[in-house]
């Protein structure tokens, strides 16, 4: 048998592709939208998903106003779109993105920008291009930060904005390989100037990996998989534990929290803390479901109160009860 051609790589390649979305989505009758930055790796996206799924596929990319290129590389992605027949938006802020971390705000951003587009053309699902060198990458910068399980866990293969799945089929490709398809297709795109700025985190773990042949992406990726399962785990461990163990009444929650190891005692404060905040209209402070709450799990195990994010936890023996803090007197 002669060896495959390079026909016949392109092919195997958009089964591959064709194989791994499907299996996150199925076959739905409405479009994909593929958020489509410019770059190699969402522009591969993009061709692979035009030959495995034509007709079926829509496209955005984000210009967050914050460098003055990208409206001509979101124009350069509507060009090639418009080559292939693939329809495409390019989606703006409408306020200038600001914040003490302007990465982080912009991924904010351009995840609601997303949601929101894909609620208007009635999107099944929004796909990225993340593939297994940013999950190394991501791994490894968390891992630095001290990140527990959860962010440990990376770049989920599935997961949700605003109600729409947003799903990652390229989780299990290589920077190289999507590279690779661009330029044997010749499909334009462009390198951001970012991805090579030391001053962002992600640069200084890219080049660590770069120089480390040990560092092996393929397997930081199968660690964070590996984590990624068992947070899904534990989430519907806390989940049917917060079913049998929570009360929730007039705003405020009681857990019964005996012989539960920490970890679920986390989980369980974490949304206890996010269902007060919902129910008291507490906006400020800031709160994620990431949130670092250690100082408070000792304190309720210590049978102290403590106050975080505008709710105030106290606990008597392994009751543990969650209520909106008190305001604080100003005079």
């Amino acid at each position: 048998m002669p060896p495959p051609s390079a026909t016949d790589f392109v092919d195997i390649e958009v089964a591959r592709f064709d194989a791994s979305l499907t299996a996150l989505i199925g076959k739905p009758a409405a479009p994909v939208l593929l958020a489509v930055s410019g770059g190699p790796d969402s522009m591969a996206m993009l061709s692979l998903a035009a030959a495995a799924w034509p007709g079926r596929i829509a496209v955005a990319t984000v210009d967050h106003r914050l460098r003055a290129e990208a409206a001509a590389e979101a124009a350069m992605v509507a060009d090639h779109c418009a080559t292939i027949g693939v329809p495409h938006a390019t989606l703006v802020p409408d306020e200038p993105i600001a914040g003490a971390s302007i990465q982080a705000q912009a991924r904010i951003v351009r995840y609601r920008l997303l949601g929101a587009e894909a609620k208007r053309i009635g999107a099944a699902a929004i796909a990225t291009a993340h593939h297994v060198d940013d999950q190394a990458e991501t791994f490894l910068m968390r891992a630095a930060r001290g990140s527990g399980l959860a962010g440990l866990a990376g770049v989920r293969v599935r997961t949700e904005v605003d109600g729409v799945p947003v799903v990652r089929p390229l989780l299990d490709w290589r920077r190289a390989e999507l590279r690779a398809i661009v330029r044997r297709l010749e499909v334009p795109f462009v390198d951001d100037p970012a991805n090579h700025d030391p001053a962002h985190d992600r640069t200084r773990f890219r080049r660590l990996i770069e120089g480390n042949e040990w560092l092996g992406p393929p397997q930081l990726a199968r660690a964070a998989a590996l984590l990624a399962e068992a947070d899904a785990d534990w989430r519907t461990a806390a989940a049917w534990l917060w079913d049998t163990r929570a009360q929730v009444v007039d705003g405020a929650v009681t857990i019964d929290v005996a012989s539960l190891p920490r970890e679920l005692r986390r989980r369980l404060a974490r949304r206890a803390i996010g269902a007060v905040r919902d129910a008291a209209g507490i906006t400020a402070p800031a709160w994620s479901e990431s949130a670092n709450v250690e100082a408070l799990l000792d304190a309720l195990g210590d049978g102290r109160r403590a106050t975080q994010a505008g709710v105030l936890g106290s606990a008597k023996r392994d009751q543990w009860r969650f209520r909106a803090a008190p305001a604080r007197r100003t005079h």
